[in-house]
């Protein structure tokens, strides 16, 4: 069986993103700003891994945004930009 849209969601939101190359080209609005946050964070502090929960209240996303947020973090990783990890 697949799982529910939900579960994924929570399941999404308890991993880590990992930027891989630090590189916003042929990026949307949001895949920037996630890419900018991410390379902002690994400059300043010099982690590599994020909590996807940290980004997602960073933005103070909700409702059809968070959806957006969350298409965003999908095509980063399909272009392999960043990288989702569990816990």
């Amino acid at each position: 069986m697949s799982q529910q849209p939900k579960q994924r969601t929570k399941k999404q939101l308890k991993s880590f993103a990992i930027l891989l190359r630090n590189t916003t080209w042929k990026c949307g609005r949001v895949e920037r700003q996630v890419v900018n946050y991410l390379r902002s964070h690994l400059t300043r502090f010099g982690h590599v891994r994020l909590p996807l929960k940290e980004v997602l209240s960073h933005f103070k996303l909700d409702g059809k945004r968070k959806n957006d947020f969350l298409e965003a973090i999908k095509r980063l990783e399909r272009r392999h930009i960043i990288k989702i990890v569990q816990q």
